[in-house]
């Protein structure tokens, strides 16, 4: 049985696997311009960030109907479930969707569809959070938050995600000041990319209450002084930063450094069809190429479970930290 974990950066979109593109593509009539899923998989070697936009948006093509979205979330719950995750926060991008004319109602409907019975059927308790993109306008942020609102007792909170450089936190100050007045968490991407002012620029200006990626917070020292002052959860995807080629190998990864400085970090899978694991695959590779010890992975773990937005059910938060504190390694 694999270490009880939370997964709290994980983009639905990116776990759509090329076996499954291929299904819904021709369940909606959709050509891909891959011969196979061979072909397809080769098309998965990224130089940046923005290679794999790229066919991340490309391949988004084939989702159409709520029965999509629903399948591909089943989909990603069975496979996080075999890898020990017992909570999931999962994003959505729901302007990747509404420009292409599928409905943001289409999307989470379907989404809620898995999610609703995600305890149930899979043993994994579920939140949702919708992310505007960044390197598209505030106001179609805003335009789409307006949207959203008929679903906000599905949707838990907001995020900010896509191409980071170029795209400060700043840009979407007001469509963050009225998430936080309809009642709606919210966290950001931030120094992915993107410079250490982009991780302080979100905590100030989005008042976010955890941070994706933020790894190069450790370019900033009183930065890393002020993020384990407040206990700022980062949401780390060891993983993906080499795919992304953020880091060059996973054994340059800063994780036991941030660890080492008291930041309080989270290790996740982020799109894991596209960057080779999902969330325990991405402990194992941490695990083995970082030297991180027992204790530390169920650092990792615990920090998970503290990090989520269950602050509306703290007895499941209890019982999800005890499993931690109970593992027993092999």
């Amino acid at each position: 049985m694999p270490l009880p974990k939370a997964e709290l950066h994980l983009h639905i979109e990116g776990t759509l696997e090329p076996e499954l593109a291929f299904e819904l593509a021709a369940r909606n009539g959709v050509r891909l311009p891959y011969g196979d899923t061979g072909e397809l998989g080769k098309a998965y070697e990224f130089e940046d960030l923005q290679s794999f936009l790229h066919l991340y948006y490309e391949l988004m093509a084939v989702l159409r109907t709520e029965q999509d979205f629903t399948d591909l979330a089943n989909a990603y719950l069975a496979r996080a479930a075999a890898q020990g995750v017992r909570h999931a926060e999962i994003f959505f991008d729901p302007q990747a969707h509404t420009k292409r004319g599928v409905g943001l109602g289409t999307v989470v409907e379907g989404l809620w569809r898995a999610l609703g019975s995600s305890e149930a059927n899979h043993g994994i308790s579920t939140r949702l959070i919708m992310c505007f993109l960044r390197d598209d306008s505030a106001e179609s942020a805003m335009e789409t938050l307006r949207a959203a609102e008929p679903y906000l007792d599905r949707i838990t909170g907001v995020g900010l995600d896509s191409a980071e450089v170029g795209h400060p936190p700043v840009k979407f100050r007001e469509v963050y000041e009225e998430a936080a007045r309809l009642g709606l968490r919210r966290v950001a991407h931030a120094g992915e990319e993107g410079p250490p002012a982009y991780i302080t620029e979100a905590l100030d200006v989005l008042g976010v209450e955890r941070v994706d990626h933020g790894l190069r917070c450790m370019e900033d020292p009183a930065l890393v002084e002020r993020l384990v002052r407040e206990r700022m959860p980062l949401t780390l995807c060891p993983l993906s930063n080499v795919r992304l080629r953020t880091v060059d190998t996973l054994a340059d990864h800063p994780l036991p450094a941030m660890l080492d400085a008291g930041l309080m970090c989270t290790v996740n899978s982020d799109d894991p069809a596209y960057f080779g694991g999902y969330a325990g695959d991405n402990f194992d590779a941490v695990r083995s190429a970082l030297g991180l010890d027992r204790e530390r992975l169920r650092e990792l773990a615990r920090n998970s479970f503290l990090a989520s937005f269950l602050e509306d059910d703290e007895e499941l938060r209890a019982r999800y930290l005890a499993e931690v504190e109970g593992y027993e390694f092999r």
